[in-house]
């Protein structure tokens, strides 16, 4: 169903219920106050008569016992109405529809009484000695009901029809823009991501064209980012491979030490690529969709420690902890503040000379706990610190990835931390990281 009929719909139902019961009510109304003014006309005529007749009561007692009763003439438009008068029980005039016999033994007051095959409505008052019966059929008083409500529904009628023609065509009117907006968009190549432009809309539409503008925006820098990463990763990943099938190679036609070498080169090129996949598998469940219900509490001081025994198995003792975290709880996952964490320390024993060791300083404030490594290293450039987040970024030809500041940066984008890498007055790099506490899960949610 098109939204226009659906509005036609739901506006002409309403309309109809409304003024339906609204006519019903009217029509309701209407009926008691006709037949409560017929009644009135019954009695007054009934009290005219009366009146008239009392007037001169002796030219009618003349004609009590003498001769028949007088039977009066009554206009072609009237032929619906009927009087009897009667005095001392003897019916001395009356009109031609009038049954003597029917009406001679009539109450007082208001009754209905049917007489040859109809029903009528009938009156009688009694003054003195003198009685008069006033009546009407009722299928008159249907016959002008009827006509009346067939003047009032009619019009209505009409009325309403029209009114739901002319609301067509003002729907219609009113969604054309609506209909232009939908071409426009229909029209367009699926790789066109440019802001809708020219095209006349209402007022009300406005804020519909403007978020739509929004989001092709948004989808544009997220499919040139993605196509970005896309090309970068193959590249990074066409380089170990091209290396693993070279050395395979020389393995295959050399002999013994020269077979070894290469074989240990093949092999490392294999670590190295499995270390990128890691790391593409790890920004790609960052940037996804994930449970905060994983049975873990990212406390802390218990992230510090698994963060430093992943990135230096071998030689933990190369890493220093400094933690007054009491406690404290992080409002992510555990797994992913060990990664942000690790890799950090990862760049940090990777560009610090063995004899050296890194610092891990962990401190609490109100809502935040940060996480700052201290490596002696030859740190970074102006300029290379401003690169050094984006996607296979390297310094040179160094070892690596080029993705584990990129994932770090990714994590805390998502989860409202922030990551400060800062050139340290006597040597080497600071990487402060700050996550968002426990207490704050509730208003820092991650990022869709």
């Amino acid at each position: 169903m098109t939204l226009r009929l659906r509005l036609l719909l739901m506006i002409g139902v309403s309309m109809i219920l409304l003024w339906g019961g609204v006519a019903i009510w009217m029509l309701h109304g209407l009926d008691k106050e006709m037949h409560r003014t017929l009644d009135q006309r019954l009695v007054m005529s009934a009290q005219m008569v009366a009146g008239l007749m009392s007037q001169n009561p002796a030219a009618w007692d003349g004609q009590t016992g003498k001769a028949g009763a007088s039977t009066l003439s009554v206009p072609a438009m009237a032929k619906g109405l009927a009087c009897q008068v009667s005095l001392r029980g003897e019916v001395i005039a009356r009109t031609p529809d009038a049954v003597p016999d029917a009406m001679a033994n009539a109450a007082l007051g208001f009754f209905e009484r049917e007489i040859k095959g109809e029903k009528w409505r009938n009156y009688t008052l009694e003054t003195n000695s003198l009685r008069v019966t006033t009546a009407d059929r009722l299928t008159e008083r249907d016959t002008l009901l009827n006509n009346v409500m067939l003047a009032a529904v009619v019009p209505f009628v009409v009325a309403l029809v029209g009114s739901l023609a002319v609301l067509w065509f003002g729907v219609g009117s009113g969604l054309r823009p609506l209909e232009r907006l939908r071409q426009v968009l229909a029209s367009r190549r699926p790789e066109a991501l440019t802001p809708i432009q020219d095209v006349p809309v209402s007022r009300d539409l406005l804020p519909l064209v403007n978020t739509l503008n929004h989001l092709l925006a948004r989808m544009s820098v997220t499919f040139n980012r993605e196509r970005r990463f896309t090309s970068d990763a193959a590249h990074e990943l066409r380089t170990p491979l091209t290396a693993i099938k070279t050395h395979l190679q020389v393995a295959r036609i050399t002999h013994g030490k020269e077979t070894e070498e290469a074989m240990d080169y093949a092999e490392e090129g294999v670590a190295r690529l499995q270390n990128t996949l890691s790391q593409l598998l790890t920004l790609s469940q960052v940037e996804g969709a994930f449970s905060w219900d994983d049975g873990h509490v990212a406390e802390a001081h218990e992230v510090a420690r698994l963060a430093i025994r992943d990135a230096a198995p071998d030689a933990p003792e190369r890493i220093v902890l400094d933690s007054d975290s009491n406690g404290a709880e992080l409002a992510l996952p555990q797994a992913l503040a060990v990664t942000a964490l690790r890799n950090l320390l990862d760049n940090a024993l990777r560009h610090s000379p063995a004899e050296n060791s890194v610092r891990l300083v962990v401190q609490c404030a109100p809502e935040m706990v940060s996480f700052s490594v201290f490596d002696c290293g030859p740190g970074l450039s102006d300029d290379d610190l401003v690169r050094a987040t984006q996607r296979f970024w390297r310094r040179g030809s160094g070892r690596g990835s080029g993705l584990g500041l990129s994932i770090v940066a990714a994590i805390v984008e998502r989860f409202g931390g922030s990551l400060e890498l800062l050139q340290r007055p006597e040597g080497g790099l600071e990487a402060k990281l700050t996550l968002p506490g426990y207490s704050m899960q509730q208003t820092r949610h991650a990022r869709p």
